[in-house]
């Protein structure tokens, strides 16, 4: 075998189709695709791959690179299939190349050993990790250094198999690394140190015995000149923190200010890694009391790490203030993935919620969305993220060191250090409110200015701090601080900055969300500078304003239902609606931004909902039709039957006429057996939708549907199972008596989920509901297992508030118990208390309740009673004595 020779002109062939394939035009990169495609039916072209890498030195070393990764790929494709010969000579010329005076060949070999390695290749090559461990005592530079790279991949690439072999090779490989955390290459100290860190996660056996001489290695190397040495010293100090914080809890004083030099060390990635340090403290509770000392030192280091530099400014455009003329560059937009807003189906309001908390969006909360033009995530964002933390673990006792350094920040002459100071002030908002309050009167004016700075860049972080701290303005009585706010940010939305403009439409977006109905007054002005922004705005904030129209549909609801409001804010979209095609992803933002709107509209949405819904029902339809061919993009397909849901929630019986011109229940039937949760999930809420709205349409398919929706009830897939319940319950309230048929099909499912533990409490309450809708229409068959559920059930439904859902399961409850007094009376307690968590039940409901008291008082006798009440919380006993007399 060591003899094969390659055939010259074969040779020829392969090197021309090499430097073709490196041609930058792409129709010849095709042809060259397709030919190496044929040559791969040959069993020996991967010999003459690994030649041209291994051994044909008189070749450019991009082109024997390229050989060795298209082996690489075949490798990955195919290596069961190669023949035993080949596989041979290839793991053979690997090893023999590992130190190729080239750095590119050596890096290429490194891959192509993982690669093979890591196809289950490691146990059937066993003279592997020997080999490359003999080679690292090699005197020669490059065979030490080859080594230790391909190492290092496989460490990365199989550290599961390196784990978990019987012949136990780390015990062997980690001391031999940790020998070489002291080589005098900064190159190999730093390839030893990430081959070890990929085993502190899972506190590898192997490293653990070691871990003193791990730490004392490191800390010889915490001062390093080189980055990357330094870079991985900073990255395995901070997941040591994650997997094995008591080896540094002798240390940490010291660590600490190891991390805090780093913190600010010249290279920004390793002040980046040294920077998430902060970050995984914050979640230790030795955070406090470790770090209370080093604060006067550290929060500086951070806010000064918050600063634009110089590259940021440039590659941010910082100095060109106008722009929004500029067209958006389709690759400037970031893909956006549909967030289902509205489907999860019921989600009853907690007693004392207020209209936006439980729909809190953390998505942005960094405020850094401001740098997408930057690498994702950078020092700033990164050190904006840990004061956030840490505010959140100190709270109030930040603010001695923190407010001197926002005093001296936020009123700097350079522009720089104020825009800091104000992402600073922002990042503390959630952690430090309670404290900041007797600031803001002062503060929030401040910032209203800020919003006329003439930096663009000290305008857009400005709306993101405001936005953190709105809640307060909104609370205040007689909108001193909400309408001079308002105003402001609504000319941001107008600016002439695209980054401006974004940041202000988000910020306004939170303060929709927060002010809810306090809004109201200014509808108009709002409706005004929102449309406007639609003759203004590039496709890119296109997107973040219909965000905003939705997110105040939501807020103030049907008060959105004037006809002036739908004159103004109508006829944009659907110009917009009417541009768009049908493949087009821009569609989805504005179809959610419709689904709000139609929702707060409802009758007001009637003259437009025709070809509205006429289009949903055909991007679901191309939808189906496509996914038997090939992988259809279903976000079209759950965008639409999310906005059909919209529509029947908005229009409803209005939607009847629609639902009986289309085929719109066949499509949902296919839908809701859809291989993807996310479209069951949708259709499942569309169904609900519709049976509430036009159930007379819906009827005829309830025999197909039920099986399916009994199939769905499985708690491992939250929203899909919360939805499938939500629709079976609002089919038996329509259903009535003939629900009968159907019990049997889903009863037993929703006994289970009800009595899980750690189910999400809307599952367990929407599970309730249906469970009491059923007792409601079919109270002799359900009643009979109510000591299997009545516990929980109660327990479920005693925090949400009055409203109609909860008043038909309650009638269920009070049905079931009426057949079945038994069943309930181990856990007649918890009834009681449920019953007293309404406030102001219907009268005949109270009645219900008032006779099931009475009667239960009367079967144990007043004595009995007495007892049973004495173990009542007093204020349940008060209530109950008070509503009903018991």
């Amino acid at each position: 075998m060591a003899g094969w020779n390659p055939n010259s002109d074969a040779l020829t062939q392969i090197l021309g189709l090499l430097r073709e394939s490196q041609s930058p035009d792409t129709i010849v990169q095709q042809s060259v695709q397709q030919k190496l495609e044929e040559l791969n039916k040959f069993t020996d072209f991967n010999k003459y791959l690994i030649y041209v890498l291994t051994k044909l030195t008189s070749e450019d070393e991009p082109t024997r690179s390229l050989s060795g990764l298209i082996l690489k790929n075949n490798v990955k494709a195919h290596f069961q299939q190669f023949p035993p010969d080949v596989a041979q000579f290839i793991k053979a010329e690997c090893l023999s190349a590992v130190g190729d005076p080239s750095p590119l060949i050596r890096a290429t070999v490194g891959i192509l050993i993982t690669t093979t390695a890591s196809k289950g290749e490691l146990s059937t090559w066993p003279e592997l990790l020997p080999r490359l461990c003999e080679m690292l005592d090699s005197a020669d530079y490059n065979v030490c250094e080859g080594a230790f790279g391909a190492l290092q991949k496989i460490c990365e690439d199989s550290a599961e198999f390196l784990e978990k072999s019987p012949s136990r090779p780390l015990d062997t490989l980690i001391p031999k690394f940790l020998e070489f955390f002291k080589h005098s290459s900064s190159k190999i100290r730093s390839h030893a140190i990430a081959c070890v860190n990929q085993f502190i996660i899972s506190k590898t056996q192997a490293l653990m015995a070691n871990i003193d001489t791990f730490l004392q290695n490191l800390f010889h190397l915490a001062m390093d000149d080189d980055p990357d040495v330094r870079k991985n010293v900073c990255r395995a100090l901070v997941m040591l923190l994650d997997a094995h914080i008591s080896s540094l809890i002798p240390h940490m004083h010291n660590i600490i200010e190891y991390m805090m030099i780093r913190t600010q060390d010249p290279d920004e990635n390793v002040a980046l890694e040294a920077c998430e340090f902060w970050l995984s403290l914050a979640e230790h509770p030795i955070c406090k009391e470790a770090l209370k000392p080093h604060l006067p030192k550290l929060i500086p280091i951070l806010v000064r790490g918050m600063k634009y530099s110089e590259i940021d400014i440039i590659l941010l455009k910082g100095d060109v203030e106008e722009d929004e003329s500029v067209p958006d560059r389709s690759e400037d937009i970031k893909p956006r993935f549909h967030k289902s807003r509205h489907t999860i189906r019921h989600e009853p309001m907690e007693n004392g919620g207020t209209c936006g908390e439980e729909f809190q969006d953390d998505e942005s909360d960094d405020g850094l969305d401001d740098d997408s033009s930057l690498s994702d995530w950078n020092l700033r964002k990164c050190s904006a993220a840990a004061l956030d933390v840490l505010a959140n673990v100190f709270r109030e006792e930040m603010l001695p060191v923190i407010l001197p350094i926002l005093k001296e920040t936020l009123f700097h002459q350079e522009w720089e250090i104020r825009e800091s100071g104000i992402l600073a002030l922002g990042a503390i908002a959630e952690g430090c409110m309670n404290g900041m309050t007797q600031h803001l009167p002062e503060l929030i004016p401040y910032l209203i200015n800020c919003l006329q700075d003439k930096k663009a860049l000290v305008r857009s972080i400005t709306c993101w701090t405001l936005s953190r701290y709105c809640h307060w303005a909104v609370i205040l009585p007689d909108h001193t601080y909400l309408k001079p706010l308002m105003y402001e940010l609504l000319k941001c939305v107008l600016d002439s900055n695209k980054r401006v403009q974004e940041a202000a439409c988000s910020a306004f977006a939170t303060l929709e969300e927060e002010a809810c109905t306090e809004l109201v007054p200014y509808l108009a002005d709002i409706l005004k500078t929102l449309v406007f922004a639609f003759r203004k705005y590039q496709a890119k904030n296109l997107l973040i304003l219909y965000d905003a129209i939705g997110t105040l549909a939501d807020s103030v609801g049907n008060y959105l239902n004037k006809e002036d409001y739908i004159q103004m804010l109508m006829p944009p979209l659907i110009e917009k609606w009417n541009v768009l095609k049908d493949e087009d992803k821009d569609l989805f933002p504005l179809l959610e931004c419709l689904s709000s709107v139609a929702t707060a509209l409802q009758s007001g949405f009637l003259p437009y909902c025709g070809p509205v819904y006429q289009r949903c029902v055909s991007l679901v339809e191309q939808t189906l039709n496509q996914t038997m061919f090939e992988a259809a993009d279903k976000d079209f397909m759950i965008v639409s039957l999310d906005l059909l849901s919209g529509l029947a929630e908005g229009l409803n019986g209005h939607i009847g006429q629609l639902v009986q011109q289309s085929n719109i229940m066949q499509l949902l039937y296919q839908a809701m057996q859809d291989p993807m949760p996310e479209v069951r999930q949708s259709s499942f809420a569309l169904l609900g939708d519709l049976t509430k709205a036009c159930f007379q349409y819906v009827a005829p398919c309830i025999s197909e549907f039920m099986p399916i929706l009994g199939q769905n009830l499985n708690p491992e897939l939250i929203s899909v199972c919360n939805n499938a319940t939500w629709a079976i319950g609002e089919i038996s309230v329509k259903l009535g008596t003939e629900m009968r048929v159907y019990i049997n099909l889903v009863l037993n499912d929703l006994i289970f989920i009800i009595n899980k533990p750690n189910t999400p409490k809307t599952l367990l309450e929407n599970t309730a509901i249906t469970i009491g809708r059923l007792g409601y229409v079919c109270p002799n068959e359900v009643a009979p297992l109510l000591q299997q559920f009545i516990r929980q059930w109660c327990i479920s439904l005693r925090n949400i508030r009055d409203n109609e859902e909860k008043d038909s399961a309650f009638r269920g409850v009070c049905n079931m118990i009426s057949v079945n007094p038994g069943g309930v009376v181990e856990d007649f307690i918890f009834f009681c208390d449920a019953i007293a968590s309404w406030v102001n039940p219907k009268q005949d409901l109270k009645e219900m309740f008032h006779k099931i008291l009475h009667c239960f008082k009367e079967q144990v006798g007043e004595e009995n009673w007495k007892r049973f009440t004495e173990q009542f919380p007093p204020p349940l006993k008060e209530r109950l004595s008070q509503h009903y007399g018991v």
